[in-house]
């Protein structure tokens, strides 16, 4: 089934861990042009540092993209960490991130562009409550969209 490609989306991520590591989820959440939510997707992904869930969010937010079709997409997370390495300022030292990154240069390949952007905590509420949903759920991985 073909599908037209659409131009640009909004998604803020996150990824919380209890403990660290401890078990850990995410949330994504898609946004239009308009500040309506798209899709919300949450998923439970087992014992994990703060760093890697927050960079499976970026991952699973990517490959989604890609899979609706988006041509242009906004990334907003509210670690400064992640969204520095992204754009450049920080290198990526930690040999368990470098899979992550090397996926994203991948990844970045399928869109015209992709824009990382630094947020509050406050300002990524819904992201963050559903990467808690996903750890209080711990339910077998499966991913859940909204």
């Amino acid at each position: 089934m073909w599908r037209t490609a659409l131009k640009s989306i909004e998604i803020f991520i996150d990824g919380a861990s209890r403990g660290n590591p401890g078990p850990s989820g995410i949330g994504i959440v898609f946004f239009d042009d308009k500040k309506n939510v798209v899709k919300k997707i949450f998923k439970f992904i087992g014992n994990a540092t703060n760093n890697v869930a927050e960079y499976t969010a970026f991952i699973y937010a990517l490959q989604e993209a890609l899979i609706d079709r988006y041509e242009d997409v906004k990334i907003a997370s509210d670690s400064e960490l992640l969204t520095r390495q992204l754009r450049g300022e920080y290198r990526v030292k930690n040999e368990n991130l470098k899979p992550f990154y090397d996926q994203f240069l991948h990844l970045s390949r399928g869109f015209n562009r992709i824009e990382v952007v630094s947020i509050g905590r406050k300002d990524n509420s819904i992201a963050d409550k559903l990467a808690n949903k996903a750890i209080d759920s711990r339910v077998d991985g499966s991913l859940k969209i909204e």
